[in-house]
């Protein structure tokens, strides 16, 4: 018989406490909801900024791992969980990463995306077997997300990854939370009570989507997947794609769109390939060989920036 879990003491967790300002929301009318959401909401970017030494830290971190040829694995439930899915499956087209390399994990699997499995969260070995079945390493990098930073299928997945030597990052939106401790680095904004009391999709999941944003976007741009603020490693798979990657190169090169779409064509797309090959005047094929002798960062192999 399975041994039931001990009662959990909410009133000790910062995603549970009753927000002053919105104790009468169902007196308001729309708008003033929408004014009480919108105020709340405001504190939360200086929630982030509060942790911006420690995001640094974890993106350091990232980097290094990534060019060790290791990856980011997220790993959450619910809210957190479907939000590190959202921000490792948007790495490929913007970055055009391996798919492998940026890996979000929820409890409950891809049929959690979009239907509420909650009661899964509460088991440690799911979390565990979540990381094995990817073929977890000790040169990956695992970020736990999860609000109240108590999450059994979390901290589960974290006991995993430090057993295997993976490093550890924990997100979450609880001070000295229990994932805090158990992590190399712990990033928690602290957005104080919902609006709606315990609803972490809210202040906690802006938070936490805040800084999965900047986790990867200063990853890839650490890596030279951009050139200045350029996405030059877009992949064109579509008509709205393909005329950004036709104005991602006329901002580089200063060509026209006649010229840029032409170099583009030359370059079978490429958009890195295509700056070079215009900004350098050689062929696509130069150009290729010019990228892959400096590991694909623009500014190396325009000669911009040291190797």
């Amino acid at each position: 018989m399975t041994k039931p879990m001990p009662p959990i003491d909410l009133s000790a967790i910062a995603t549970e406490q009753r927000n002053s300002v919105s104790a009468e929301l169902d007196l308001l009318d729309a708008l003033g909801i929408v004014r009480v959401i919108n105020n709340q909401d405001r504190l939360i970017a200086e929630a982030v900024t509060q942790e911006l030494p420690k995001i640094a830290e974890a993106v350091e971190i990232i980097v290094e791992a990534v060019g060790a040829g290791g990856r980011l694995i997220y790993i959450g439930a619910g809210t957190s969980g479907r939000l590190g899915v959202l921000d490792a499956s948007e790495c490929p087209p913007t970055f055009n990463t391996d798919p492998n390399l940026v890996i979000g994990l929820i409890a409950g699997g891809d049929r959690a995306l979009r239907h509420s499995v909650e009661q899964v969260e509460d088991r440690p070995a799911d979390g565990a077997a979540a990381l094995e079945a990817v073929g977890l390493n000790d040169r990956d990098v695992v970020v736990g997300i999860a609000a109240s930073g108590r999450t059994p299928f979390v901290l589960g997945a974290i006991e995993y990854a430090t057993a295997v030597g993976a490093t550890t990052i924990g997100l979450s939106n609880s001070a000295a939370s229990a994932l805090s401790t158990v992590v190399t680095v712990s990033i928690a904004p602290i957005v104080g009570p919902e609006i709606v009391t315990g609803s972490t999709r809210m202040k906690a999941g802006t938070a936490q989507k805040m800084v999965l944003n900047m986790l990867t976007t200063a990853t890839m741009v650490k890596l030279g997947k951009t050139y200045g603020n350029l996405m030059v490693d877009v992949q064109p798979t579509n008509a709205k794609l393909r005329e950004r990657a036709v104005g991602i190169v006329c901002d580089a090169t200063g060509k026209s769109t006649e010229e840029a779409r032409a170099v583009l064509e030359a370059a079978g797309g490429e958009v890195k390939t295509a700056i070079v090959a215009s900004l350098r005047g050689i062929p696509a094929d130069d150009a290729r060989s010019r990228l892959d002798c400096a590991n694909g960062v623009l500014r190396v192999a325009l000669g911009e920036a040291p190797p």
